[in-house]
């Protein structure tokens, strides 16, 4: 799958995430950059976390989708917006279009977090649910759209959603400097990498010395694989994990363009790390995170980071688990 079919033209630019931080002032939440001394200390470096967990749906999607929304004419919101997804994007979407008032039918897998299936219903969404492993999540919400005139909106191959997704970046640079911190490196999850496409163009504009990593679960490291290969490559079918919002089969066409010319490369973290992570959030910074949200987190804990940095941040990217999940992790 080569990249080279993608034009300059289609991809973002960091104007774009710009813009998306103007669109988003008093509707995202400015989230904080958090760190525990006694974790540095163990850890041997400085370890800033974006909490993420803290925003509007519990991750870091309500920045793309209401950036997406935001921007459709009078008439494409009469008609309303479908997107897919296991669960982050859903709801971001499910909100933004409640605060728009717009109808939102989501399609999501059946197999999803109740929890996240019953937040995406709680913003006045419609549900459609599909069996990931027979159906095509993008058939389906083809058809939809296609039988209601309405608006797909991606979970990250889009342009307002990859710019929506750097304002996360946006603010960890600018809450470091406040503090007078240099990052040195800086890592976020990737799935079809929205969110590290969007956080590589920002830290390149804005603080270009960092060295910026995709995160990803043993078993999905799709973009790490990619980046070496020089271009997508898909993930071995059949492969499971715990982290349900990094299922993604390949990187996004535009996200992987964006990322092959910013990244410095890829981490990977297996889910009992995961885990360890989300008990470590809980434990030193007060934060529940989800597996998927936990895996730069854990890459850190881990000691994946080439060179022994001495600031890291990573970005704590969403907090929708379920309990009994959660406790497993707890108890891990």
């Amino acid at each position: 799958m080569s990249s080279s079919t993608v034009a300059d033209a289609d991809l973002p630019t960091f104007a774009d995430v710009v813009a998306a931080a103007d669109r988003l002032k008093g509707q995202a939440i400015v989230t904080p950059l958090v760190e525990s001394s006694a974790l540095n200390k163990r850890l041997g470096f400085r370890l800033l976390v974006k909490a993420e967990p803290l925003q509007r749906t519990g991750s870091f999607k309500f920045r793309g989708a209401f950036n997406r929304l935001v921007q459709l004419d009078e008439a494409a919101r009469r008609r309303g917006v479908v997107a897919f997804s296991s669960g982050n994007h859903a709801q971001g979407v499910a909100a933004a279009a409640e605060i728009l008032g717009m109808p939102a039918t989501i399609v999501m897998p059946a197999d999803a977090p109740a929890i996240k299936l019953a937040n995406t219903r709680g913003y006045g969404a419609e549900v459609v649910t599909y069996d990931r492993w027979t159906e095509d999540r993008e058939a389906v919400a083809a058809r939809i759209a296609a039988e209601r005139g309405a608006t797909i909106v991606k979970p990250y191959d889009e342009r307002d959603i990859i710019a929506g997704q750097g304002t996360a970046a946006l603010e960890i640079i600018a809450q470091a400097a406040e503090r007078g911190i240099a990052i040195d490196a800086m890592a976020a999850n990737s799935s079809g990498g929205g969110l590290i496409a969007g956080c590589a163009l920002a830290f390149a504009a804005r603080s270009p010395v960092t060295k910026v990593y995709c995160a990803e679960p043993t078993g999905f490291d799709d973009h790490a694989r990619s980046l070496a290969a020089g271009s997508r490559v898909a993930n071995t079918p059949g492969a499971t994990s715990i982290c349900d919002a990094l299922l993604a089969a390949t990187p996004g066409r535009l996200t992987f363009e964006i990322n092959r010319r910013h990244l410095a490369g890829g981490l990977v973290a297996s889910d009992a790390e995961a885990k360890r992570a989300m008990a470590v959030a809980f434990n030193e910074l007060k934060l529940v995170v989800e597996p998927g949200g936990a895996i730069a987190l854990a890459a850190a804990l881990e000691g994946r980071f080439p060179g022994q940095p001495r600031t890291v941040a990573v970005i704590a990217s969403g907090g929708n688990v379920d309990p009994a999940l959660f406790r497993e992790a707890l108890a891990a």
